[in-house]
Parts: C-alpha cells; structure tokens; sequence
C-alpha cells in the first residue's frame, strides 16, 4: 500500500464552545481499511463527514489522491457513503436503488451499462435474486447490503461507513461485518468506518484509529492497539482491563507473582495503577490461595472469573471455558500474572 492516498490536515470544526475536531490529523493509504472508534462526541462522525463534504470545517485541509477538495462541493468528491440508517428509497427495487447513483455520476451511461454494474454489485453482496424485491419485502440486513452495493457501483474514490451496522441484531451485525471486510478486499476500495464497537473495529480494520476530544490519541494496528496503548485513554477504553495498585521503580513493578514492565508512556517511578488485562492473570485452585471466587461467567469457549483478594480488591481473570471448571464461587486460588508489559498510570 501507497501512503497517503487520504490526508485529514489539522482539521477543526466547533459548535459554539464544543470542540468536535481540534486539530485531528489522519493519513489513510490507498487500499487501506481504516476504523475510527471512541466515545459519543469524540468527532469521528464530524470527521467522516467532513470527509464527505457534509461538514464545513473552520480551518485545515483535506487532500485525495494528491488533491486539495476542502471546498469541493459533496456531489463532486466522487465518495461512496453508507450510514446508519438503511436510507434506500422505498419505491425502487435494489436493482434500481444500485443503478441510482451510476444515473446521477454520468446520465450518458447507457441503460445496459447499468444494468451490467448494478447486477455486479447485487452479486458482489449476494443479492442477485432480490434484484427485484422493494425494501419492504428485505430483512435490515439486506437493505444495508443493497445500500452497500449502491455506494460501491459509483467505483467511489473513498467509501465511507457511519455506524452501518449499529441498527442490526447481533448476528447479522457479524455477518455482516465479515461481508463489508470481504468486499473491500476484493475490490481493494480505501475505506473509512467509525463504529462506536471495539469488536467491529478490531475485527475488520487494517488500522484503528483511537479518538477523544476532537484528536486521535493512538492510531496503531489493531493487535498493537490492544497490546500497546500509548495512553492510559486506549488502555482503559479498547478491551477489558484490571485497575491494580502497584509500586513501580525504574518503569517495573511485582505483582501477582511475576515482574512487569509499564509500557512507554507509563509512569517510570512511584506508586501507580496498572492496568493489567483479564487474560493476562491465571486463575488455579489453591487451600492456600490468597484470592476467592467471587462469580463465573461462561461466555461460550471463554469464561471470565471475578476473584476478590485479601485486601477487597477485585480482578477478572479470561481463559478457556474447560479450564474454569471447579472454579465455583468461594473456591480458595492463586492469581499470577503473566509477563507481559501493560500500561501504569
């Protein structure tokens, strides 16, 4: 991948006080699938929109494929958008809601042409036999799927996703997921998707990009992202973590048994909180363990167990399901930590 096919440079945008953008820079290579995630009000929706044309902004630039389309008109910037809501038009068929947009970007294309695209599309998503069916008449799984293939048959430059999924039940919610990733990696289209999900954002994008307060605290691979939080924000925010009060000196600290390193970016010296994720505590049964099991939570191949230490503090330990078994509330046990580097605040 090419670097720098999208660039969001110091982009801000303030209502009234509300600071939605304050000087977000992104870079987003060709080919790349992009998820911006964090909480109600960080701006990943008034970046995206910004993006799109729908948000003017008070100062930066935004730049594709090496142009400058800060002040060219939404219906110019050749951006294909799916939103939240299915927004299809109720008295067109999915074949006609497809063909929609390819009839505004150029009404020479011939009828046929279109046609042609439109039953690509439909069979890109896997809805060539609903070519006729009115909205009314799909599930909400396959109305977002039409209204993927609609953005997509424009050949968009960006394609933009606004919480598509966000409407859906959970199942169809990972269905469709996985479909979205499919087809971006066959077509090889850049993308940018903002979720509110972790899960989504993790499982489907090349990159994540963490937001707060209008910035970006940590754009990283989703693995380091988990694995590598560069503030005590993404640590706390992406993924499960123990808040566990530790006594650090020259950036390692002893806890549960082992020592630890904090992650660049930690305190180096004093005392401090670590924020040490489930999986990375083992749990076992022991008469002479410190910690009793507060309570199980079977989550199908993983389970998750609370266990209350000596001094009232309690910690989350995730492993496999089979391994659990014999953990029942009350049972003495021993809680270890694996050596791995977290993030101390």
């Amino acid at each position: 991948m090419s670097s720098s096919y999208v660039q969001l440079v110091d982009i801000a945008k303030h209502f009234g006080k509300v600071k939605a953008l304050d000087g977000l820079t992104l870079d987003i290579a060709k080919g790349e699938f992009v998820a911006l995630l964090g909480p109600s009000g960080c701006g990943k929706t008034t970046a995206l929109r910004a993006l799109a044309g729908l948000q003017e902004l008070d100062r930066g630039q935004i730049i594709v494929d090496g142009k400058d389309i800060t002040h060219v008109a939404p219906n110019k910037r050749n951006m294909g958008m799916v939103f939240q809501a299915y927004s299809l038009f109720p008295h067109m068929t999915a074949r006609e809601n497809v063909e929609y947009g390819l009839k505004l970007k150029a009404h020479k294309t011939a009828a046929e042409k279109r046609k042609d695209r439109s039953g690509e599309l439909l069979e890109l998503v896997g809805l060539a036999t609903h070519a006729n069916h009115y909205p009314h008449q799909m599930s909400g799984g396959q109305q977002q799927r039409i209204a993927l293939a609609r953005a997509l048959a424009i050949s968009p430059q960006v394609l933009l996703l606004d919480e598509p999924l966000s409407a859906l039940d959970a199942k169809v919610r990972t269905q469709l997921r996985e479909e979205i990733r499919r087809i971006q990696l066959e077509l090889g289209t850049t993308t940018l998707f903002v979720t509110h999900d972790q899960e989504e954002a993790l499982g489907i994008a090349d990159r994540v990009g963490v937001m707060r307060n209008g910035l970006l605290e940590q754009i990283a691979a989703p693995s380091e992202l988990y694995d590598r939080p560069a503030t005590s924000f993404v640590a706390e925010f992406v993924g499960l973590t123990n808040q566990v009060k530790v006594s650090v000196a020259n950036s390692s600290f002893k806890v549960f048994g082992s020592t630890l390193n904090a992650l660049p970016g930690s305190i180096t010296s004093g005392e401090g909180t670590a924020l040490i994720r489930p999986e990375a505590l083992t749990v076992k049964p022991s008469k002479s363990g410190e910690g009793k099991v507060v309570s199980t939570s079977f989550l199908g191949s993983i389970c998750r167990v609370m266990v209350v230490m000596p001094d009232g503090s309690r910690v989350n330990s995730q492993m496999e399901s089979q391994d659990a078994a014999g953990l029942t509330p009350g049972t003495s046990v021993e809680v270890t930590a694996d050596k791995v580097a977290v993030f101390v605040k």
